[in-house]
């Protein structure tokens, strides 16, 4: 490569990393506090630079390993930050990576050992650089994508009742879902199955639990609610 480029400049590549979970009916953002400088202990993304004999794919999963201990998690790339003046250390590109997770799922040991905690999307504070930018725009990706692409079970555990599915879906959006609209579209779609399990933990009175049949949704390839 260097005998094709030379006299090129190099420029810093790094991943950041959204890292989504669902807790009492609410998205909340990992973030953590900066340990260099520039802006050293101000809150931003989890990220890292990307090494040379990786991919960017390999580098997010990676930093995504690092930050919560849970290996190929649902993640999607943003985009590209890349505005000159974006990060007053250096002339550094950024790809984005959103990854939603069952909050619950994540390595306790590892978010100490980063000082990492887990913010309100409607709590946030002002984050470091373009990182607010970089949130704004895998949550829109989300809400453009949450009735199309079964993205909402990576925040959900295993088993869960229509409330905390119709919870998760009004998280991503913002606001309220009709209740008996929902779970009418909900019934109508195979890969949702009813079990015969009732949660006592998260309802009083008990509800029935369902899951996410992923072989059906492999065979039916159309996802739509």
């Amino acid at each position: 490569m260097n005998e094709y480029y030379q006299g090129e400049p190099k420029i810093l590549v790094s991943v950041d990393c959204i890292v989504l979970g669902f807790e009492n009916k609410k998205l909340k953002l990992l973030v953590g506090k900066r340990k260099v400088e520039p802006e050293s202990g101000r809150l931003s993304l989890y990220g890292g630079f990307v090494k040379e004999d990786e991919s960017l794919k390999e580098a997010a999963n990676r930093v995504l390993y690092q930050c919560t201990g849970i290996k190929n998690p649902y993640m999607r790339q943003v985009g590209a930050f890349g505005e000159i003046d974006r990060d007053p250390g250096d002339r550094v590109i950024s790809i984005a990576y959103c990854a939603l997770i069952n909050a619950t799922d994540y390595n306790h040991q590892a978010m100490e050992e980063n000082d990492l905690q887990w913010l309100e999307l409607d709590h946030l504070e002002d984050l470091y650089g373009d990182h607010q930018k970089m949130v704004q725009l895998a949550l829109e990706q989300l809400r453009k994508l949450l009735n199309n692409a079964p993205i909402s079970f990576s925040l959900l555990p295993k088993l869960f009742t229509l409330t905390q599915l119709q919870h998760v879906h009004e998280a991503i959006l913002g606001t309220e879902v009709d209740k008996r609209n929902f779970r009418k579209r909900i019934k109508q779609v195979d890969f949702i199955e009813q079990t015969s399990l009732i949660d006592k933990v998260t309802s009083k009175r008990g509800a029935l639990l369902y899951r996410f049949n992923k072989q059906a949704y492999k065979d039916c390839s159309v996802y739509k609610l």
